[in-house]
């Protein structure tokens, strides 16, 4: 599995030759699979070029042997833009993306999401979650990988979280490198 960061909310997730981006900002990134967190509501589901899938809204999927769930933020959504967290099983583990999250999420919605083997959320406040409310919902979800987004600088996370977060150019791993990680934080260099 390969992570790329291509700044903001931007990833591609990729095994092999399949692939998923995470809140593409524009069409020169290609995947199979695009998942948007942050969606105006006049968007009809369906898909992208060609054979790519574009996933905008909560449901449940599958496509290219991948479960993804995504569930709305209703408390977040408004007459013009949908938010919504996505869980993706793809190789035996579990990736919460939590995208354009702003807020705390509910008790009932935490539980949905727990233990993901990879959680990418946003950290760097103003219009997403502030990086000590991003530290904490990190920590209670009990996440063996923990990739911050949308923040200027990632300082402000690390030092909530407690942790020292390890800078690379692209996170490459199996299942079996992190079974033993607990909350370590991996900060990507946009690409």
């Amino acid at each position: 599995m390969v992570i790329n960061y291509f700044g903001n909310g931007c990833f591609r997730l990729q095994s092999g030759d399949t692939s998923v981006l995470l809140n593409p900002e524009s069409n020169r990134l290609k995947a199979d699979v695009t998942v948007k967190t942050l969606t105006a509501t006049d968007i009809e589901p369906g898909s992208g070029e060609g054979d790519d899938v574009v996933i905008p809204f909560a449901g449940e999927y599958e496509e290219k042997g991948i479960e993804i769930i995504g569930f709305p933020i209703p408390g977040e959504s408004t007459d013009k833009f949908l938010k919504t967290v996505y869980t993706l099983q793809w190789e035996g583990m579990k990736f919460v993306l939590l995208g354009h999250l702003s807020k705390p999420l509910d008790a009932t919605l935490m539980e949905e999401l727990l233990e993901p083997d990879v959680l990418i959320l946003p950290a760097g406040g103003g219009h997403f979650l502030e990086p000590e409310v991003a530290a904490k919902i990190a920590k209670q979800l009990e996440a063996r990988i923990v990739i911050p987004s949308f923040y200027k600088t990632p300082a402000d996370f690390l030092k909530a979280s407690g942790k020292k977060g390890e800078e690379m150019e692209k996170f490459v791993f199996k299942q079996k490198d992190i079974l033993a990680d607990k909350g370590r934080v991996i900060v990507l260099k946009e690409n």
